[in-house]
């Protein structure tokens, strides 16, 4: 990879990533196909992201449910595939548009019309954020307010940059990994951070090997091992300005093994 002078993203950890991926994860992504339930009109693989990408956040609903409704037409209360309709719209949105940050706004006012008010759709967050446990106990305190939109910015700025960059296949699961989890840590939209992480992970992935990405597992993957990826998540600290990214490995990780 070139010498690139990075604005947020933490590169440390390259080399020992690139030593400790699977070499079998780069022929198992080639072998990769669409499945053949896919039709002009629905997508399997995209109707995998957005439900597990859902139940990662609680969501009640199951793989075949919502392929009962998305591709026959099986009426199930709204509440019950709302949200996951709405996330379904837009993973369709990023396959069709470039990974910009006016694009990733766009899709985050897709994926919360069900959960946020349009007023905070899309709208960087104002307030202090903390991220707790079930039984209310905090387990984050997230990027301070009034540095969300200077963080934002540059990670931002980082993708575009790599996204012009000459990348391995290894490389590009660790910037994509990398990007996924710095976006998660600053947290910079009141609700829907964690779907909308997931999907950039992917669209990252998506415009550096073309769209055999949207193919890869990874949010099933995620809820298959939820709590491992939630202490991966969370064992770099509590408090942004103190998070040690040297923690970082079992976390990057997670997206190769998802296609090993």
């Amino acid at each position: 990879m070139e010498e690139i002078q990075f604005e947020i993203l933490p590169t440390a950890l390259l080399n020992d990533y690139l030593q400790q991926v699977n070499k079998s994860v780069s022929a198992n992504f080639e072998n990769l196909k669409d499945s053949e339930l896919s039709a002009d009109t629905f997508s399997f693989y995209t109707s995998v992201s957005a439900v597990f990408s859902s139940k990662i956040e609680g969501a009640d609903i199951e793989l075949d449910s919502f392929i009962k409704h998305k591709k026959w037409g099986v009426k199930f209360l709204p509440d019950h595939t709302q949200k996951i309709d709405d996330l379904y719209e837009a993973y369709q949105f990023a396959q069709n548009n470039a990974l910009t940050a006016d694009a990733i706004k766009q899709a985050h006012i897709l994926l919360t019309q069900h959960i946020l008010q349009k007023v905070y759709r899309g709208k960087i967050r104002t307030g202090n954020m903390f991220v707790t446990t079930a039984d209310g106990k905090i387990e984050y305190v997230a990027c301070p307010p009034n540095l969300v939109k200077p963080e934002l910015d540059k990670l931002y700025n980082d993708i575009a940059v790599l996204l012009g960059a000459e990348l391995s296949f290894e490389e590009t699961l660790f910037f994509a990994s990398l990007i996924h989890l710095v976006f998660v840590k600053i947290h910079p939209f009141d609700d829907g951070n964690g779907r909308t992480a997931r999907l950039l992970e992917k669209w990252f992935l998506a415009q550096k090997l073309e769209d055999k990405a949207w193919f890869i597992q990874s949010e099933k993957f995620y809820y298959d091992h939820h709590q491992t990826y939630y202490n991966n998540i969370r064992v770099m600290g509590l408090e942004y300005e103190l998070l040690d990214y040297g923690k970082a490995m079992p976390f990057l990780l997670m997206l190769a093994q998802s296609i090993s």
